[in-house]
């Protein structure tokens, strides 16, 4: 490693990441838990919920190499591997976009360890395809004494969608929920939602390996496929085509579409915000 490497600090509804560009992978090697969760430090380090490396897709996993020439390898701020991030994925194609890597007038294919994503850039709305939603049943989480059903919701990583009368409910999310760890043998992501109106729903979120995050994008889709099955809708059987909810977030606001051919879409803002070197 050289003594100073490129990073660049961006967010997603102030889901915040630090990209380190690495084409060839030769800065970071194997991109060691320390160094990610130095970089992600608030206090000693840039400060960050995850970390993306942007790297070839052939180089780090050789098949999806002919579907997408960039995979996002990111990273959560305790240093684990984690299967998709819906803000950081945006973020990610905003970035290829402003440094010329990709067509931005163009879909752009982004690989993933939950295979390849498609983003559309349009402006300030950002949208990626997470693919199919898997509805895995009724499951419970818990804070503190309170415990709340929950609908478990797989978008490529695990989330547990509980419906509460409050966000306060939840509490300050400085430690992990309880949850069934039969269901989640690798942890999940905790959604709590309150309703704040027809196709309008609000939420706060524990994210596995970080904590309380201002924003998860697979998360917010979690909750769009829950709230729209708690309303009756199912688009891919109903036939009564889209369903489209406003998720809001502590950090801003999604838009998400459950299509009647089954896939989540996920429409937001990212932002770069600031570049340099580092040596952390």
């Amino acid at each position: 490693m050289p003594d100073g490497y490129a990073f660049l600090k961006g967010h997603g509804t102030e889901n915040d990441f630090v990209l380190l560009p690495d084409h060839d992978g030769s800065v970071h090697g194997d991109l060691a838990v320390a160094r990610v969760r130095a970089l992600c430090d608030r206090r000693a380090g840039l400060g960050a919920d995850g970390v993306l490396r942007v790297i070839r897709t052939n180089v780090i996993d050789p098949p999806l190499a002919a579907a997408a020439e960039w995979f996002m390898d990111y990273r959560n701020a305790d240093g684990g591997l984690s299967e998709m991030c819906g803000n950081g994925i945006r973020l990610f194609a905003l970035h290829l976009a402003q440094e010329g890597l990709v067509d931005p007038s163009a879909p752009v294919p982004i690989a993933t360890r939950d295979g390849t994503k498609t983003v559309t850039l349009d402006g300030d709305a950002i949208t990626v395809d997470l693919g199919h939603p898997r509805d895995l049943g009724q499951t419970t989480v818990g804070v503190d004494v309170r415990s709340w059903s929950a609908r478990h919701v797989d978008m490529g990583n695990p989330h547990a969608v509980a419906f509460v009368d409050d966000l306060a409910d939840a509490g300050r999310l400085l430690d992990v929920p309880a949850f069934d760890a039969a269901v989640y043998p690798h942890g999940v992501n905790v959604e709590f939602v309150v309703r704040r109106g027809p196709g309008h729903v609000a939420m706060r979120v524990h994210e596995r390996g970080v904590g309380e995050t201002r924003s998860c994008g697979t998360g917010a889709g979690a909750v769009l496929v829950a709230t729209a099955l708690a309303d009756g809708r199912d688009p891919a059987h109903d036939g009564a085509g889209d369903a489209a909810y406003v998720v809001d977030v502590p950090g801003g606001r999604l838009g998400l579409t459950w299509t009647a051919d089954d896939r989540v879409l996920l429409t937001g803002p990212a932002v770069v915000v600031a570049r340099g070197t580092t040596s952390l």
